[in-house]
C-alpha cells in the first residue's frame, strides 16, 4: 500500500487513519484490541486520538482511547513500530477553557505518553485555538518537546485560514517549528469550512490535511435516510441536519456510484476523500470488523472522472 508524505514532517503514512474517537465509548477495550489488529493487518498505519477523547460519555473523564491504545500497544510490543500515533492537546480536561500554553502542553503531553505506553508521539496537534496563548508560546513549547524526541511532528485542527496563515508567519518569523498537518472538518456534504482559502493555503505550503467527521458521523454511509432511522447509533441525533433535499440528493449519488462498481456508499465517500486533491487521508471509525473491512476497501477503491464529477455535482 503506498504511502503519502505528512507535510514535509518526514511520517508517511497510509491512506485511510483509523479514529480512535469510538475507544473507550462505543467500543469496548476487547473489542478495540481486535479492531486494532486488524487495521494494521491490512498495512494501515495510523491511529488518531486526543487526550479528550472520550469525556462525553457518561462515567468518563477523558483518556480512555489513549489508554486503551496504550494497552493494546501494551499487550502487543512489536506493534509500536508499525503505527503512527497522532493524538491532539487543548481541549478543556478540567481546566475549564481550551489550553495551549506552554505549561498546560508540557504537562499534558506526559500524560498522553503514559497513557499510550510510549516515549513518544508521532504527530502532536492542537486540537483547537486557544484565544488565550499566542502562537508564539505553543510553538515553543512543541519545540522544547521535538528537540527531546518526545513529538516526531506538529500540526493543528479546526483552524481557519486566518488562524492558519498567523501560526505559520509566526513559526517562520519567529524560527520555531510549523504546523505541518492540518485536521479539518470536511466530508462530501461539509465542504464549506475547507474547500476555498483554507485549502487553498494548505496547499500552497505543502501541508499534510487529515479530514475528520468523514462520514458525516455516520451519515455517508446510507443507513440513515429518514427520521425513523435515527436511533440506529448513539450518534443518531447529530445527523438530523444531514436529512435535507442536498443531503438526500448526495445519498442518491453515492449509491449511483456505489452501484457501478459493487462498493458500499461509505466506501465510496472515503475513497472521493482519498481521491481529493489537497487531501492526505481521511480519519474514519469502525465499531465492528465488518465496518472495518469496509473501510479497508475504499483504500482500494479507484473512482472514474465520471463518478467523482457526479459526486461533486451532488454535494456541491
Amino acid at each position: 500500500m503506498q504511502k503519502r508524505a505528512l507535510g514535509r514532517s518526514g511520517l508517511d503514512i497510509a491512506p485511510l487513519v483509523f479514529g480512535g474517537n469510538v475507544f473507550g465509548w462505543t467500543v469496548d477495550e476487547k473489542t478495540s484490541f481486535g479492531l486494532l489488529d486488524g487495521f494494521v493487518d491490512a498495512g494501515l498505519n495510523a491511529i488518531d486520538t486526543a487526550d479528550v477523547y472520550s469525556a462525553w460519555a457518561p462515567g468518563n473523564r477523558g483518556g480512555e482511547s489513549e489508554t486503551i491504545i496504550g494497552n493494546w500497544l501494551r499487550a502487543n510490543p512489536g506493534k509500536r513500530d508499525k503505527v503512527l500515533l497522532l493524538t491532539k492537546v487543548g481541549s478543556d480536561m478540567g481546566q475549564g477553557h481550551r489550553d495551549l500554553s506552554r505549561g498546560w502542553i508540557i504537562k499534558a503531553v506526559e500524560d498522553s505518553l503514559r497513557r499510550l505506553n510510549t516515549d513518544r508521539i508521532d504527530l502532536y496537534q492542537s486540537h483547537w485555538p486557544d484565544p488565550r496563548t499566542p502562537y508564539e508560546e505553543t510553538l515553543g513549547a512543541y519545540d522544547a518537546l521535538l528537540r527531546q524526541g518526545k513529538v516526531r511532528a506538529i500540526g493543528c485542527s479546526n483552524l481557519d485560514a486566518g488562524q492558519l496563515a498567523e501560526a505559520l508567519a509566526t513559526a517562520r518569523d519567529k524560527g520555531l517549528p510549523r504546523y505541518e498537518t492540518l485536521q479539518p472538518q470536511y466530508n462530501l456534504y461539509d465542504r464549506e469550512g475547507f474547500d476555498g482559502p483554507l485549502r487553498d493555503l494548505a496547499l500552497r505550503e505543502g501541508l499534510g490535511v487529515i479530514t475528520y467527521y468523514s462520514l458525516a458521523s455516520g451519515f455517508l454511509s446510507g443507513k440513515y435516510r429518514s427520521e425513523a432511522d435515527l436511533g440506529q447509533s448513539q450518534r443518531g441525533q447529530g445527523i438530523t441536519k444531514y436529512l435535507n433535499p442536498r443531503g438526500l440528493a448526495i445519498l442518491a449519488a453515492l449509491d449511483e456510484v456505489a452501484e457501478r462498481h459493487g462498493a458500499r456508499p461509505a466506501e465510496v465517500a472515503l475513497a472521493w476523500l482519498i481521491a481529493r486533491e489537497g487531501v492526505t487521508a481521511p480519519i474514519a471509525s469502525a465499531t465492528s470488523r465488518t465496518q472495518l473491512e469496509s473501510l479497508v476497501r475504499a483504500v482500494s477503491l479507484t473512482l472514474r472522472p465520471e463518478d467523482i464529477a457526479r459526486l461533486d455535482q451532488a454535494s456541491a
